[in-house]
C-alpha cells in the first residue's frame, strides 16, 4: 500500500520533521520503493519534486529533509506500484492547472477497470491514479466555469470521489494551494497541532521535537498521513468513505458544508515559519 502525507496550515510552515519520518517508509520501515514525490504550495506557486527511486536511496529526498521550504499546503506520496510502470511520469503527486491555480493530487489504492471517457485533462503516465485525478478535475471543470465557493467545491469533490471509489480503494489527497481535501476508503489519519504545543516523537526513526520552540500562539496546522507518524500525539482515524476538507489548519465540518453556504477565505498573512 502506498503512503500519503499532507499538511494544511494557517500560515506557511516547515514540514521537515514530519517528512523525515515519512521518508523512512520508502524502503526502510516500509516496502514502498517505486518512487516518491512532494508538492509544496507556496505563495509563489506550486513547487513539485518527484523521483522514481526509493526515498532511502534518494539524494533529493535527503535535501528535502534539510531544506526549510515554507508552504501552507503540502501533498506527498511514497509509491508501491500496483498499476503502471516504475517511471518518472508515474510518480505522485500529479499536478494540473484549473481556474488559475495549480492542483496537486496523490492516491493510495487500486482502481480496477477504471478507464473513464476522455475529458479536459488527460494522463501523461499509465496509472489508475493519474486517470482518477484527470477525471476528477475534468468533472470540476465541467461543473464550474470559475472557482466556486468552498461549500459547492466540497459537494462536487465528494460526489466525484464517490463515483470513482466504486472501482476500488481510493484514499487520496488533493489541494489547490488554499484548501486540502483528504478522502478515505480504507485507512487515513490526521493530527491537529495548535497552541499550547508539545513534544512529539517520530515512529519511524529516533527523532523528537518540541513544537513550542518553533511555533507561536496563533500557529495552527493539520497533518494527514496513511498511518500516524508520531507515537505521543492524538491522531484521529478517518471513517471509510469520508471526505474531509482542511482550511487554515483546521478540519471543516463536512455535514455543515453540504447543508449551508460558506464564504471563501484567504490564507493567513503571517510571515513566521512554523514547523510540523
Amino acid at each position: 500500500m502506498c503512503q500519503l502525507l499532507g499538511m494544511n496550515s494557517s500560515k506557511p510552515a516547515d514540514l521537515r520533521f514530519s517528512f523525515a519520518g515519512f521518508a523512512e517508509r520508502g524502503g526502510r520501515t516500509g516496502e514502498h520503493k517505486d518512487g516518491w514525490g512532494i508538492a509544496f504550495h507556496t505563495r509563489r506557486g506550486c513547487r513539485l519534486f518527484t523521483e522514481h527511486r526509493a526515498t532511502i536511496e534518494s539524494p533529493l529526498a535527503e535535501q528535502i529533509k534539510r531544506r526549510r521550504i515554507k508552504a501552507s499546503n503540502v501533498v506527498a506520496h511514497i509509491r508501491k506500484a500496483t498499476q503502471g510502470r516504475v517511471a518518472p511520469q508515474n510518480s505522485h503527486p500529479f499536478t494540473r492547472e484549473l481556474w488559475g491555480r495549480t492542483w496537486s493530487f496523490a492516491h493510495n489504492g487500486d482502481l480496477k477497470g477504471f478507464h473513464p471517457d476522455s475529458g479536459l485533462y488527460t494522463p501523461d503516465g499509465d496509472t489508475d491514479s493519474e486517470r482518477a485525478f484527470c477525471h476528477l478535475l475534468s468533472g470540476l471543470a465541467d461543473r464550474f466555469r470559475a472557482a466556486p465557493g468552498r461549500r459547492a467545491l466540497y459537494v462536487a469533490v465528494s460526489e466525484l470521489s464517490a463515483e470513482i471509489a466504486v472501482h476500488g480503494t481510493f484514499n487520496f489527497l488533493l489541494s489547490n494551494g488554499e484548501t486540502l481535501f483528504a478522502h478515505c476508503s480504507t485507512q487515513l489519519h490526521y493530527v491537529a497541532r495548535s497552541y499550547p504545543f508539545s513534544v512529539a516523537s517520530l515512529v519511524d526513526c529516533e527523532r523528537s521535537i518540541d513544537f513550542s520552540s518553533h511555533n507561536g500562539v496563533d500557529d495552527r496546522m493539520a497533518v494527514i498521513a496513511t498511518e500516524p507518524l508520531t507515537s505521543n500525539e492524538r491522531w484521529v482515524a478517518f471513517v471509510p468513505g469520508e471526505l474531509k476538507m482542511f482550511v487554515d489548519g483546521k478540519v471543516q465540518d463536512g455535514a455543515a458544508l453540504a447543508a449551508h453556504g460558506s464564504r471563501t477565505g484567504t490564507q493567513g498573512a503571517g510571515q513566521s515559519c512554523a514547523m510540523c
